[in-house]
């Protein structure tokens, strides 16, 4: 399958670009620099440079593709505008071509709010956090587009070896100062790591029969405050962490710093159902994030 994907430098599409050329796919990639030319290039993808903020200038080319992937973000002040600039752009584009693309949208676990001991599934109703509220609307546009085979993935937060969402608890910890829990400690977090997600990306892509909302998770909700304890230990980091308000984190990081503090569960038995994935990695403690901690330590 020739497959064109946003996002393919980014953290998680890093993963889901070197899972598509492990499986054979022909892979293109949206690159602005020689930089992400040569990291895509040695992922095994072909870089076509373009800009996310000027989608008519590649929305043609990436439709011309057999699926693309939407795995990209500006993470600006301005990302839901841009956001809806591509998917207007990408649409537009459809209905100029004779073929039907398979679209996979990247959606997230915080569009389904607080869920407490509630467990979201793809028939919760949404009530997603403000800064990522347009994801809503423009996975629904793209799902309402008869041009497209759609489905949209909701991501649980993701880590892998280098961190990920556990980047927060890591950096402090190595460097002896004291951690943060952001909101509360008994805060859950539905998890994935990396690797989980990019084979969920893989295998929803190569079943273009399956449209709609899809939750990709391996762990359905971890307490924040034991995430934290286990990266101490690591690092032998026994200061007392500092607990930080939502309002504390949107002054200081901005209106998406709120998702953290979520406490949510989230399933994924509609993707294991209908595709047969299965996550090999259900415990963050044993995946290779760990190993790296338990490494440093020797």
């Amino acid at each position: 399958m020739r497959v064109f994907i946003l996002g393919g430098t980014g953290s998680i599409g890093t993963a889901v670009t070197a899972e598509l050329c492990r499986r054979s796919h022909e892979v293109t990639a949206l690159s602005r620099s020689g930089v992400a030319d040569d990291k895509l290039r040695r992922l095994g993808a072909d870089p076509s440079r373009g800009d996310l903020r000027a989608p008519a200038g590649w929305a043609a080319e990436a439709v011309g593709h057999d699926a693309i992937i939407h795995a990209a973000a500006t993470f600006s002040d301005d990302m839901g505008g841009v956001d809806t600039q591509v998917v207007s752009a990408l649409i537009g584009a459809a209905k100029q071509t004779r073929h039907k693309p398979r679209l996979i949208y990247t959606g997230g676990c915080w569009l389904y709010g607080e869920t407490g001991d509630a467990v979201a599934t793809e028939d919760s109703r949404f009530n997603p956090i403000p800064a990522f509220s347009w994801m809503v609307g423009n996975a629904a546009r793209f799902l309402a587009t008869p041009e497209f085979s759609a489905a949209i993935l909701h991501p649980a937060m993701v880590y892998h070896a280098d961190g990920g969402v556990f980047d927060r608890f890591i950096e402090p910890a190595r460097e002896c100062r004291p951690m943060e829990i952001w909101g509360d400690r008994q805060t859950r977090w539905p998890l994935i790591h990396r690797s989980d997600l990019a084979r969920a990306y893989c295998g929803l892509l190569e079943r273009p029969d399956l449209a709609g909302h899809f939750n990709v998770v391996s762990e359905e909700g971890v307490r924040a405050g034991d995430i934290m304890d286990a990266i101490a230990r690591a690092f032998d980091n026994t200061l007392t962490p500092v607990t930080l308000s939502a309002n504390d984190l949107v002054s200081r990081h901005g209106a998406w710093a709120i998702g953290p503090t979520l406490d949510q569960q989230m399933s994924a038995a509609k993707l294991r159902s209908e595709t047969g994935w299965t996550p090999e990695i259900t415990d963050y403690r044993r995946s290779d994030l760990f190993d790296e901690l338990r490494q440093r330590q020797v």
